[in-house]
């Protein structure tokens, strides 16, 4: 049996497996986001640890004998600071983080976001552990120089269960990694100004992941027994796409989640010139994954249906009650205020509804959201160069109006996954893998088809939505007047 630990940015979530893959138990708990001035966006270390520990302890108690497993996954970037004994020195900034926006623009116009561009395959944004770095660097030097570490979520969690130092090669991809040598870029760090904090940087362990028995310190607090193998595999965009099945090049992986996930598997890790979107390495050498995960996806839908006083079950008969196009309604999906990173970059970018009239209804906006949402994944696909099949999971994919509603902007047919956890499912099967073993886990999928009618209108309104996109990237930069976008 094995557990897998999914560590999200709201909610951390472990599941129990049997030896062919069958889901045995799950138990979850959220955690909270703290947003402050400057756009700081944080989570306590402590509380995320703890987290970790309630919901693997609940899973053991469920499962009829001890875990040969415990392996992680859990949401990538941010910068997570502790020390020497892994305990925390400050709270983590969250890949929500918003605060470097500044370091990011000065960045940008100098040309260091193109030069670790040419020679890392990934954009800078805000969030980013090297901006957090750079900012915390300028702002909180003493609190830098009393961290031994500055990780990321996945690897912190397997710092406290194992007292092992170290970061799968996923979380290390971004923004420091050579994506070819696998190991931290000195040119990189120097190009942010951040050479003199490369102490602060793990070891690289990839493919495969660090791997190390649970600490006697912490079997009490899991409910597993001391030296019980932990994994610290990729982080969950990763072990999304392992979970899935996506492991070919040219397939890609469609999270509809907090983040509006997509994602492509490449055999080529030369950058493709789009100024925007993540180089990272996988769970097998040779194999990368361009992702574009874009800032904001259900959590926008969330926020909308408050403010009408619906909740996510009213979904289904609203868009229903809409036609498509939503009946002129048109919609710029960034409501992060962080702003965007995928497919571009822009921390000013903003929100807004178009064609809203006395006729405009619930049911319009809406659909009119959940169309945008999908205009974007569209967008990040054709700058990922998407070119084979198309797999679809997260908490959005249950809906299948909405999923329909994707199969109709994307144009093609998505595999909707019927892995429950696909997440903590690929943590597992990547942790397996990694020791040599082939569980032959199944990966069952339904499919989803395009509704022919809908192709032209959805063309057109795709490109009418580039457009509107490129205007308002005028006015977020800046360049434009308040009234052209």
């Amino acid at each position: 049996m094995y557990i897998g630990v999914d560590i999200g940015t709201s909610l951390t979530k472990a599941v129990g497996y049997a030896a062919d893959g069958s889901e045995l138990c799950v138990h979850s708990v959220p955690t909270e986001l703290t947003h402050g001035e400057d756009g700081r966006v944080e989570q306590d270390i402590d509380a995320v640890a703890g987290s970790v520990g309630a919901v693997v302890r609940a899973v053991a108690v469920d499962l009829p004998g001890d875990p040969d497993l415990v392996a992680l996954t859990g949401q990538g970037d941010g910068c997570w600071l502790t020390d020497g004994a892994g305990s925390a020195v400050r709270p983590a900034a969250s890949w929500l983080d918003g605060r470097a926006a500044d370091i990011v623009r000065t960045w940008d116009r100098d040309g260091t976001a193109d030069a670790i561009l040419a020679r890392n395959g990934g954009m800078i944004f805000p969030g980013a552990s090297a901006a957090i770095l750079a900012v915390l660097d300028r702002d909180e030097p003493a609190v830098l120089g009393r961290a031994a570490t500055a990780g990321h979520c996945v690897g912190t969690m397997f710092g406290r269960l194992t007292g092992e130092r170290a970061i799968d090669v996923s979380d290390a991809s971004y923004p420091f990694l050579d994506p070819v040598r696998r190991d931290w870029s000195d040119e990189i760090l120097e190009l942010t100004g951040l050479s003199h904090r490369r102490e602060l940087l793990p070891p690289v362990v990839g493919p495969g992941g660090p791997a190390a028995p649970l600490a006697a310190a912490a079997a009490a607090d899991l409910g597993v027994p001391a030296g019980t193998p932990v994994s610290a595999g990729p982080y969950d965009l990763l072990a999304s796409a392992r979970g899935s099945g996506i492991v070919s090049p040219g397939d890609g992986l469609l999270i509809i989640g907090t983040t509006l996930a997509c994602q492509v598997v490449t055999d080529d890790p030369a950058p493709i010139g789009h100024r925007a979107g993540l180089l990272l390495g996988t769970w097998q050498d040779g194999r990368w994954l361009r992702a574009m995960p874009a800032m904001v996806g259900t959590a926008s839908l969330g926020w909308l249906l408050d403010l009408l006083g619906a909740d996510v079950s009213a979904l289904a008969s609203l868009l229903a009650d809409s036609p498509a196009g939503a009946r002129g309604v048109r919609v710029l999906p960034y409501w992060s205020a962080s702003g965007e990173r995928a497919p571009f970059v822009e921390a000013s970018a903003r929100g807004r509804f178009d064609g809203l009239h006395l006729g405009t209804t619930r049911a319009d906006l809406v659909r009119a959201l959940c169309e945008g949402l999908a205009f974007a994944a569209r967008h990040c696909f054709d700058a990922a160069g998407l070119t084979g099949r198309l797999a679809v999971c997260g908490g959005g994919a249950q809906s299948a109006e909405w999923t329909q509603l994707f199969a109709d902007v994307l144009g093609r047919p998505l595999d909707v996954v019927e892995v429950p956890q696909a997440g903590a499912y690929g943590a597992v099967l990547s942790a397996l893998e990694a020791r040599g073993e082939s569980p032959g886990w199944p990966i069952p999928a339904h499919t989803v088809t395009p509704t022919p009618s809908s192709r032209s209108l959805y063309d057109d309104a795709f490109a009418d939505y580039l457009d509107r996109v490129e205007r308002a990237r005028e006015v977020w930069a800046g360049t434009g007047s308040r009234g052209d976008a």
